[in-house]
């Protein structure tokens, strides 16, 4: 391995349907292929009560062939580096406290350059009294001060591009920290160096890379690959049931099955491949010839 890693990082939701089943695989493919080392983080922020569904996904990854190095992370048992982190920001009058609900936010008039969803700034410059008077009767979440409206990052696919930034939130009010801290905390302390993940969340990437840049961090290299589609053109989820496990090596007749599966939606094996491992498709594996679109089963 020449250092640094990839990784793989599900959130316990539900069982691995089709979609996180490709991103883990063209994950480790590409770790592998380029000597990194391979991570498991489980993201359970505020999931900690799934369990369950977190050590079947463990034990899908594993049927499926990927050999992950050194032991999981789990997300719930970092809140201190979290907080650290926040306290850190802080220090620096990067953050500030937000009383506003999420149907303020959608109802607040907002600059025509602004893309939908972002915070408007409503209480970015809240007084000292203001923001007392608030705080008696509802918990602030904490929010990043942005110095910037966006931030480039470059992805394989993708290319270079830029990604909004807004004030975006650092740990919400009932005290879980928000995702893109955590993310960014979690690659650096696992020494992950290359994101492969589904490009639903590229648009996140500008946040995560500028954060990570505030907080003295190395930046990682990106990896968006397109999602999977069930027949009616909607994304596969988790919590709508779609096929995982045993269904999915049902579906496809055994575990070889799927992986040939996977092999031909990215361009690795032909149609007429019915059976494959993951070692053959790390033999296979080559940047320029992957052919990743959007995949409808």
């Amino acid at each position: 391995m020449t250092g640094g890693a990839g990784r793989y990082a599900p959130s316990p939701a539900g069982d691995l349907h089709l979609g996180n089943l490709r991103t883990a695989v063209v994950a480790y493919l590409a770790a592998r292929h380029d000597g990194l080392a391979f991570r498991l983080r489980v993201e359970d922020l505020d999931d900690r009560s799934r369990r369950r569904f977190a050590e079947r996904q463990l034990a899908d990854l594993a049927v499926l062939g990927i050999v992950w190095d050194g032991p999981v992370m789990w997300q719930s048992a970092r809140r201190e580096a979290y907080d650290a982190a926040v306290a850190s920001l802080a220090e620096q009058g990067l953050t500030y406290e937000c009383f506003c609900s999420r149907r303020d936010i959608l109802d607040a008039p907002r600059a025509p350059h602004r893309p939908p969803g972002a915070y408007p700034g409503t209480c970015r410059d809240l007084s000292a009294g203001e923001r007392d008077g608030r705080r008696a009767t509802k918990a602030p979440a904490i929010r990043l001060r942005a110095q910037v409206d966006g931030f480039a990052v470059t992805d394989r696919l993708a290319g270079t591009c830029l990604q909004p930034v807004d004030d975006f939130i650092l740990r919400r009010a009932d005290g879980v920290s928000a995702y893109n801290l955590a993310v960014v905390l979690d690659d650096s302390a696992q020494g992950v160096t290359q994101v492969t993940r589904g490009d639903d969340l590229l648009a996140s990437a500008g946040r995560q890379s500028y954060l990570a840049s505030l907080l003295g961090l190395d930046q990682v290299a990106y990896c968006h690959i397109p999602l999977v589609y069930n027949t009616a053109g909607q994304r596969l989820s988790k919590r709508d049931g779609a096929l995982a496990g045993p269904e999915l090596v049902k579906r496809y007749g055994s575990i070889p099955g799927l992986v040939a599966a996977i092999g031909q939606s990215i361009g690795l094996a032909d149609q007429r491949e019915t059976t494959l491992d993951l070692d053959e498709l790390s033999r296979r594996f080559d940047w320029n010839e992957l052919k990743i679109g959007a995949w409808r089963v």
